[in-house]
């Protein structure tokens, strides 16, 4: 394979460096720069109130002496379970400080689902949001786990103060309907107590976690990806370096504000948005829930228009319920410069026709929780764009294609294998899985690659391409459904006997899928798709539930037993046609 052939074809993108400095110092050390700086410039904005950098590291300094004092040490892990919240970037910080590991989780878990989580990874204390759903899930969920304590978040404390006393008298700010005294602390009364002072704690940037990110990675069991701090910086940057907007939109550290609209729990959110923020010292728009208001998506477009933002990550379907929404001419959309889409395939007319409503450089990009995750990305330049491809390995990244059969053999420009990954966003390896680690990576000519799992070829100009996924993941608005897992969870039903899982395309050309199960019912028992879909709701969460579900009486096999899910999704994609 032609070595970084990227470099050679003249559509290197103008202003980015091939090769950075990446500083060894803790992630936490962004936020501090930011605050000393831009003290007084706004970091996070939500529901019209602000608070500054010096603010946000002071609550994390005081979230940092809160956790030793309650003996969080070292290397422990601190779970978050929050939608993107102002509690959420001090809370980051604020546990990087404290020297421990920060743990990620998905605010739409289910108590079964969460309670997993928390086991596997150890966590020995996690914030949850004050919230008549969030609150008893928190509660259930740390039940036979090493959780000691819980921290309650309320959203009264970033609201503007009439509304906070406003919405306390009349009930309209969510609230548990239940707390643990033996367990419970509350968010406010840390901030009150504890002085912002950060702890003496030495960070290892290379080789210190700083995040664990649950991914079903390439078999489709949840794993742990283990990311150094060095990791997570060093994709700050190589991000931070890539984006050079064509004039006159060129971003500015200090002023841009972005639109916190992905999940921070998720890696393409946290790092891209949360993180790169700091970093610019640029301001976050806080939005729990991008999909909210009549009709849906009113919010974000409401929040990115009176507040100006400028910066926006998102996935496909995101973008098309934007430039779907049936008031989206009612809103000023015009201050967004620089977009960058991923999670999914970015169909060329959604851009054009997103770029044609707002005026704004959308880009496509490609990366893994287990990478950072950007990896890949279309130059943010219009000229140097390939729609259709996930773009150009950004600085410091050598991206190969592995043979499919052997894993060990680099294969020439223009076949097709499994994309492998080489730079220093690559992750450590899967919390406490040695076999799973050691099994997606590959040494090649002397050089350590991490297996991606997505096959893909690179075309003559060095862009890459995916044009297929190596197992059955399934992508549902931006996120991994894995049909092995909800599988699992329909096998817990006591009418099914077997069940299987596909991903099929919306038809709604977002490039985004939606998730169909086949399930075989037990002699004897009758259900109808209706009250299984019901069923599922309990059980997992909402991207992951099917939209569709036949009742069959029987599943393909393999020889061993192995339900064929290609030939579902062939029988069902020929219906279609």
């Amino acid at each position: 394979m032609d070595d970084k052939l990227w470099l050679k074809t003249g559509k290197w993108p103008e202003r980015v460096r091939e090769s950075l400095d990446y500083p060894e110092a803790p992630l936490f050390k962004i936020l501090d720069d930011a605050a000393e700086k831009y003290s007084e410039n706004t970091y996070t904005i939500f529901r019209g109130r602000g608070n500054s950098f010096r603010e946000v590291r002071e609550s994390a300094d005081k979230i940092a002496n809160f956790l030793v004092n309650q003996g969080i040490q070292k290397g422990d892990r601190v779970a978050v379970f929050l939608p993107n919240v102002p509690h959420y970037p001090p809370i980051f910080f604020g546990i990087l400080k404290a020297g421990a590991v920060v743990v990620t989780c998905n605010p739409r878990y289910t108590t079964g689902e969460l309670n997993f989580q928390l086991k596997d990874s150890g966590a020995k204390l996690v914030f949850g949001l004050d919230h008549e759903t969030f609150g008893p899930t928190t509660y259930e969920a740390v039940k036979g786990t090493d959780v000691k304590k819980v921290v309650i978040c309320s959203l009264k404390t970033f609201l503007p103060k009439v509304t906070a006393i406003l919405g306390g008298l009349l009930g309209k700010i969510p609230k548990s309907p239940y707390y643990e005294d033996d367990i419970t602390l509350f968010y406010d009364d840390i901030i009150k107590q504890y002085e912002a002072t950060t702890p003496d704690v030495q960070v290892d940037p290379k080789n210190d976690l700083g995040l664990i990110l649950y991914t079903g990675g390439t078999t489709g069991t949840p794993k742990g990806a283990m990311l150094t701090h060095y990791n997570l910086f060093s994709n700050v940057l190589q991000m931070d370096e890539w984006i050079k907007l064509d004039p006159p939109k060129e971003m500015v550290h200090g002023e841009e504000v972005y639109i916190g609209a992905l999940p921070w729990y998720h890696s393409y959110g946290l790092t891209l948005t949360m993180i790169t923020s700091v970093y610019q010292a640029c301001s976050v728009i806080c939005i729990p829930d991008p999909t909210a208001g009549d009709p849906p998506m009113t919010e974000l477009l409401e929040e990115i228009s009176k507040n100006k933002g400028t910066i926006l990550h998102c996935v496909p379907a995101l973008y098309a319920g934007m430039i779907n929404h049936p008031k989206v001419g009612e809103y000023d959309l015009t201050s967004l410069k620089g977009c960058g889409s991923g999670a999914a395939p970015l169909p060329p007319e959604l851009a054009r026709a997103f770029e044609s409503v707002t005026g704004a450089t959308l880009f496509e990009g490609y990366g893994l929780t287990e990478t950072s995750p950007i990896t890949h990305a279309n130059p943010s330049q219009v000229a140097r764009r390939k729609f259709g491809s996930i773009g150009l390995p950004v600085s410091d990244t050598d991206a190969i294609i592995v043979d499919i059969d052997s894993r060990n053999v680099a294969l020439p420009q223009g076949e097709t294998g499994i994309i492998a990954i080489n730079g220093p966003q690559v992750f450590k390896g899967y919390w406490h899985k040695e076999e799973e680690t050691a099994a997606t990576f590959t040494t090649i000519n002397g050089k350590k690659y991490f297996l991606t799992g997505d096959v893909g070829h690179m075309d003559e100009e060095g862009y890459f391409h995916i044009s297929d996924r190596l197992k059955d993941m399934i992508i549902v608005g931006g996120l991994k459904a894995y049909p092995r897992e909800i599988e699992d969870i329909f096998f817990e039903h006591p009418k099914i006997k077997m069940a299987a899982v596909i991903g099929l395309p919306l038809e709604n050309g977002t490039g985004g899928e939606y998730v169909k199960a086949f399930v075989v019912l037990k002699d004897g028992e009758t259900a109808t798709p209706e009250e299984l879909i019901e069923w599922s709701t309990e059980k997992m969460a909402s991207y992951k539930k099917p939209r569709e579900i036949d009742i069959v009486d029987s599943l393909p096999l393999t020889a061993v037993g192995k339900v064929l899910r290609r030939e579902l999704k062939e029988a069902e994609m020929a219906k279609r046609e």
